[in-house]
């Protein structure tokens, strides 16, 4: 049987994809799948570049707004709210459009990565959570040698979840089955961008427009009601900004080091879509 058809639009952030997925669905009739992992939470606007009402030009968008900063959204939560609206899209007779930067979401709903199915254990990822980079490392490196290669230059987030799949399961996470069929016809796209100096560029004036907007009182008022829960003071945007409220450093000082950690977060971004040769990504 014939695939369904989606359509995707993947890249590295403040690269221009919200534009072109809102182009893309006024031309063929579609809608929009937010392939983030930060929009799902209700508040995050400025800091994550959350497309606002005026962006969105009218066009449906999905995954967005659509749980509380404390929930823990995952990437097994993600796949099956992406399927169940790309069904719906297209039972309506609409096309669906993935759009975002989350490249673990884009590998596991439309490429052919398996995910292991693991029941969250809330007190062993705290326990896991708790211990240094590199003990957790080296504890992955005794389970799974192939998953520590694959994860030994990831964030500290990926490497307990791995640690913790592995511990659920009671099998490493090389020996499972990891890739299956693709399930749909995807054609791919990524917005253009000439050098990586023009994307850190197009960050800079990002950030620039973000202090601007009230990225210092979302950040607060964030606070004020959630507390310093995990989601919080994680994110990219909120975290910088606490140390400016906390007398940390100077608005400019975080304001810097809130455009360096963009940068890096871009070029992580570019390294996991390169991975995809369908993207033609050349940065």
């Amino acid at each position: 049987m014939k695939k369904p058809k989606v359509i995707a639009v993947a890249g590295p952030t403040a690269s221009g994809k919200t534009k072109m997925a809102v182009e893309l669905a006024q031309k063929l009739g579609g809608e929009i799948i937010s392939a983030d992992s930060r929009l799902v939470y209700k508040g995050f606007n400025i800091a994550c570049a959350k497309p606002t009402i005026e962006e969105r030009e009218g066009i449906p968008h999905h995954l967005i707004d659509i749980v509380e900063p404390e929930a823990d959204y995952t990437v097994g939560n993600f796949y099956d709210d992406a399927k169940t609206a790309i069904e719906d899209i297209l039972s309506r007779g609409k096309v669906p459009i993935v759009a975002g930067g989350t490249g673990l979401y884009f590998r596991i709903l439309l490429e052919n990565y398996n995910l292991p199915r693991a029941e969250a254990d809330y007190e062993l990822r705290e326990k896991l959570d708790r211990c240094e980079r590199e003990d957790l490392l080296n504890e992955l490196k005794k389970l799974d040698k192939v998953t520590y290669e694959r994860l030994k230059e990831s964030n500290k987030r990926r490497i307990v979840r791995a640690l913790e799949v592995i511990k659920t399961l009671n099998s490493p996470l090389s020996e499972m089955e990891l890739q299956k069929e693709p399930e749909y016809e995807v054609e791919w796209h990524m917005p253009v961008i000439n050098s990586r100096e023009e994307l850190y560029e197009k960050i800079n004036k990002r950030v620039d427009m973000m202090l601007e907007a009230g990225i210092v009182e979302e950040t607060q008022n964030l606070l004020n009601q959630h507390g310093r829960i995990k989601n919080i003071v994680d994110t990219i945007g909120y975290k910088e900004i606490i140390t400016y409220l906390d007398g940390q450093a100077s608005l400019d000082e975080a304001i810097d080091k809130l455009k360096q950690h963009t940068r890096n977060y871009a070029k992580r971004q570019i390294t996991w879509f390169k991975k995809n040769q369908q993207l033609n990504c050349n940065l």
